[in-house]
């Protein structure tokens, strides 16, 4: 039933969101140059690789020895825009599409991150990642890790179509209000470095093994 909703919802909206799609595209090139779209490996349901696919919003600006200048150094007034806005995740319907992602569920994140979970957190992935998901209505970036991944479980363990469609209400209007875009003092969200859960179950599972 959750696919066949967001089979049906993506399609049915498809004449809205498919002109601004093609519009924010141009205005993407223009602004930002090539290429138009982020393409990055993330993990889907139980564990697969898929690839992301959202709106470029950061140069490619390189310091005088080539890395990548912080992202803060990076991300455009029109990056901002499209971020606090979410427009940057319009090409993430193609991924609804084609089965890789839900409309609502866990937000997928990065394979180098795989390692780092506790078996708890490791359970976001029972499900479809979203291109919304509980954890974005209750804060979004302005939430630490641990949280993220609680309310991530949370929605595995009690997630049923009437709080899809919460959700997505909720995501309107968080959307509106711009809340949560990121952490405090940082413009996007730190990376995930593991957890004090993880550290301690490595341990023990070491302490097993000797």
């Amino acid at each position: 039933m959750k696919r066949t909703f967001d089979l049906l919802l993506a399609l049915a909206t498809l004449p809205l969101w498919l002109p601004c799609t093609l519009v924010l595209a141009l205005l993407v090139r223009i602004g930002l140059g090539r290429p138009v779209l982020f393409r990055q490996p993330r993990v889907g349901l139980h564990g697969r690789v898929f690839r992301l696919w959202k709106f470029r919003s950061m140069t490619d600006a390189r310091d005088a020895i080539g890395q990548l200048l912080p992202d803060a150094e990076r991300l455009t007034p029109f990056g901002r825009l499209l971020r606090g806005t979410s427009l940057d995740e319009l090409p993430s319907l193609l991924n609804v599409l084609r089965g890789e992602m839900s409309l609502v569920g866990p937000r997928p994140l990065l394979v180098e991150y795989l390692p780092l979970y506790t078996p708890r957190q490791a359970r976001r992935h029972e499900v479809r990642p979203g291109v919304t998901g509980w954890a974005q209505v209750n804060g979004r970036n302005a939430l630490g890790w641990e949280q993220r991944f609680e309310h991530d479980v949370w929605y595995v363990d009690h997630r049923s179509f009437s709080l899809d469609l919460r959700i997505l209400a909720m995501t309107l209007s968080k959307v509106l209000r711009r809340e949560g875009i990121a952490a405090d003092g940082q413009a996007t969200m730190e990376p995930f470095r593991g957890s004090v859960g993880a550290a301690r179950d490595g341990a023990r599972d070491r302490q097993s093994a000797a």
